[in-house]
Formats: structure tokens, C-alpha cells, sequence
């Protein structure tokens, strides 16, 4: 396959296709499945928009290990995830829970927070383990522990978000191999295939982004999903 004949999206457009993605499964998952009443014109949109809901996990994903190898600060980069995972959790648990605290459910911010810890720390071993043998077992290890946290921790995607970060690490330079076997690790969503599919069509240049919408969209379009629900008490 010639990736660079669909190789035409810049990481600004990829992101802002994952926002209107992830805007859509939000909305189904609060507003429309809550009054699904087993069939007629709502099932039918509520299926459309879970199809369409699926796009934006591995676009995130992938863009966690995009991050890491081009970002100038790893360090800020991380803390900029925990912190509007801290501000996204009372949203959060509003939009999915009709509460204002639930610790059995958290957000994907932190997910891809700790995914982002995980290579880290593996790409950190890389340069002292000389045996790459022994360093691939150590990271699949590592990746392990990472997915059984996420699990701990309730974190939205759980462990599925850490294999696939891993996978897209592994394969950084095999794209193509890198989303068939991240589609693989998370077949069971199996619309997610445009997803990763869509990974495909990255052409590594940054776009022109607008740094604040692309972390204030997360916690700002739950918040409002989360009034919704308890205005229209849903």
C-alpha cells in the first residue's frame, strides 16, 4: 500500500475530525440513549452516531505517541494532561453518571496520561537495556502493569488505550502495521476500524492548531452534556 497517496491530513485536521467524532458518541451516550425506548427513529440515530462515536479513541491515542517523540517538553506535556484531567472530572462524572463524583469511572485524560507515562518510561529503558530480547519483555511487562492501573484506576478504555499507545510506539516508523495490529487489540469496537484507518492518512505536518480549544473542547463539551442531563433530568 502506498500511504503516501492518502497521506493528505495534517495533525490539526485529525484532531478536529476525533473532536466532532467524540462530540457525537458524547451526545448519543447522554442525551439519546438514556430515552432509547428499544426501537424506532432514535435506535436508529443512536446506532449512526456510535458508529461514527467510534473515530476518535485511536486518533487520541495515536496522537499521545505523536506527542511524546515531537513535543518540546514532555514534562509540560504530561502535566497539562493531569491538570485538565483534574478539571475534567467533575464534568466528567456529571456527563456519564449524573453525579458530581463518581471514582468508579474516570476520564480519559487521564488515560492517555498514564499511556503517555508508559512509553515513556519504556523509551527510557530502550537506552539502557542493550538486549533488545530483554527490553521487549520488560516493556510488555511494564505495559501490563500500566493496563491492569488503568483497570485499577476505572480509567475511561482501561487497558485497551495502553496496548494500543504501545502498539503505535512499537511500530511508530510501520504505520501501517501499527494500526492493523491497534485495531487488533481492540476488535471488539469494531467500527473503530475508520479510527485507525484514519491514523493512516496522517501526513506529519502539525496543521495550524489552536492550542486552548484543542484541551478546553473535552472538559467544556462535557460540562455542558452534564447541565443537560440533570436539566432535562435524563
Amino acid at each position: 500500500m502506498e500511504l503516501k497517496r492518502i497521506q493528505i491530513f495534517s495533525g490539526a485536521q485529525l484532531k478536529y475530525i476525533a473532536f466532532i467524532s467524540m462530540l457525537i458518541d458524547h451526545v448519543n451516550n447522554a442525551l439519546i440513549t438514556p430515552m432509547l425506548d428499544g426501537s424506532g427513529f432514535l435506535l436508529y440515530l443512536s446506532n449512526i452516531f456510535s458508529i461514527l462515536g467510534r473515530i476518535a479513541f485511536p486518533i487520541f491515542v495515536f496522537f499521545i505517541v505523536e506527542g511524546f517523540f515531537k513535543t518540546k517538553s514532555r514534562k509540560k506535556y504530561l502535566l497539562t494532561l493531569i491538570v485538565f484531567g483534574i478539571i475534567s472530572e467533575v464534568p466528567f462524572d456529571m456527563f456519564t453518571s449524573k453525579t458530581f463524583f463518581n471514582p468508579y469511572w474516570n476520564n480519559m485524560m487521564f488515560t492517555l496520561a498514564l499511556c503517555l507515562i508508559t512509553i515513556w518510561i519504556i523509551d527510557a529503558l530502550k537506552k539502557k537495556i542493550k538486549s533488545k530480547a530483554l527490553w521487549y519483555t520488560v516493556s510488555i511487562i511494564i505495559v501490563i502493569f500500566s493496563g491492569l492501573s488503568a483497570m485499577g484506576l476505572s480509567l475511561d478504555y482501561d487497558y485497551h488505550a495502553v496496548v494500543a499507545a504501545y502498539i503505535f510506539y512499537i511500530f511508530y516508523d510501520k504505520p501501517l502495521i501499527g494500526a492493523g495490529l491497534g485495531y487488533l487489540s481492540i476488535i471488539k469496537e469494531i467500527y473503530s476500524v475508520f479510527g485507525f484507518g484514519l491514523t493512516l492518512t496522517y501526513n506529519g505536518k502539525r496543521g495550524k492548531q489552536y492550542k486552548w480549544i484543542n484541551y478546553l473542547f473535552y472538559p467544556v463539551h462535557i460540562l455542558i452534556l452534564g447541565i443537560l442531563r440533570f436539566y432535562l433530568n435524563i
